[in-house]
């Protein structure tokens, strides 16, 4: 009798959520670029001051802005029929933001905490 019914959607799953399954994908874009902001608001200063090890923050505030410009090309070159694979590669590429500016800004932390000798 429900053979032909298709099983209903599990919101509950990481993959079901709205904003990887039904998003236009403009709030990846918003939360990306508020991200990379604070990213750049961190990073530039750390270059502009030439804190050890010299040129790792100028690096992944580049990086930074460089996926940040590809989360903008996968917003609009991947179309709609392939949705997923769209809100997948912006997720993606938030993650990427932020693990590359956790990491150079923890690099130059722990770099001003050890003991030149």
């Amino acid at each position: 009798m429900d053979a032909d019914r298709p099983e209903p959607r599990d919101e509950t799953r990481m993959t079901e959520q709205p904003a990887l399954a039904f998003s236009t994908g403009t709030i990846w874009l918003v939360v990306g670029g508020l991200l990379t902001a604070i990213a750049l608001g961190v990073l530039i200063p750390e270059a502009v001051t030439g804190l050890p090890p010299q040129g790792v923050p100028l690096t992944a505030a580049i990086v930074d802005v460089v996926l940040y410009a590809l989360m903008f090309v996968a917003r609009f070159a991947v179309p709609v029929t392939r949705l997923r694979r769209r809100l997948g590669l912006l997720a993606i590429g938030m993650l990427a933001i932020a693990a590359i500016s956790l990491g150079s800004v923890l690099i130059v932390a722990f770099a001003a905490i050890t003991p030149v000798k």
